[in-house]
């Protein structure tokens, strides 16, 4: 999952992405709002965690001009800023939720979760390897014009390899980004899911596997041909 970091201040910034990264996450930073606006508008994310006081142009600003585009990605606004009014301000410009400074990290994540398990309120493009199609949006998997039945974790799983791209996911990785932390199973869940995932794509008649074992490291896509 992509998330554009839109933060000036370079020691948060570089503290979060680091955090971020652990669980799997790929971070984009922008440390003015002008950069934060061309880049929420030039590439695809999963999320946007926007500073409210920015150079250039504020978060407010930022949040405004991309919800009147029809920007539908969700947008956490984060601020020193605690008061009702000024949450009030945040979410009436489009944020999709809001976290007060000094960021509490385990908090951060749980609302990232929550927005990610939300989504757009539109229709999400369609995500593919190859001949598969994952549909976020009606909850579907299809090899060319045959349906593969997944279960709600599966499919969570193979969207997220999906959206990862190439990136390589350690099994904790999986475990941050598909269970809450107080049900996180043994690692070992993460290997009995993933070779449930790969015999629906045996059975499916899916040629080649589409995901890779790195070994001691973790998992990622194959790269297509």
């Amino acid at each position: 999952m992509k998330i554009l970091l839109v933060e000036d201040d370079f020691s948060l910034a570089e503290v979060l992405t680091e955090a971020l990264n652990d669980y799997g996450y790929v971070v984009d930073v922008a440390i003015d709002g002008e950069k934060g606006w061309y880049q929420a508008t030039e590439d695809n994310y999963g999320i946007i965690l926007l500073d409210w006081m920015l150079p250039k142009l504020d978060g407010i600003t930022v949040c405004k001009r991309l919800r009147e585009t029809s920007y539908t990605v969700p947008i956490l606004m984060m601020t020193a800023r605690d008061g009702s009014t000024d949450k009030v301000m945040g979410l009436d410009a489009g944020a999709d939720d809001y976290v007060v400074k000094p960021i509490d990290l385990a908090e951060l994540l749980a609302r990232i979760r929550a927005l990610l398990r939300r989504g757009p309120s539109t229709m999400m493009p369609v995500l593919t390897w190859g001949d598969i199609q994952l549909n976020p949006s009606n909850h579907e998997v299809f090899y060319q014009k045959q349906e593969i039945n997944l279960t709600p974790k599966e499919f969570s799983l193979l969207e997220l390899f999906l959206r990862s791209g190439r990136q390589v996911l350690s099994r904790r990785m999986i475990l941050n980004q598909l269970w809450d932390f107080e049900d996180q199973p043994e690692e070992e869940a993460v290997k009995a899911h993933i070779k449930l995932l790969r015999r629906k794509f045996s059975l499916a008649g899916v040629p080649t596997d589409p995901i890779k074992t790195i070994r001691g490291i973790g998992y990622c896509l194959k790269k297509l041909n």
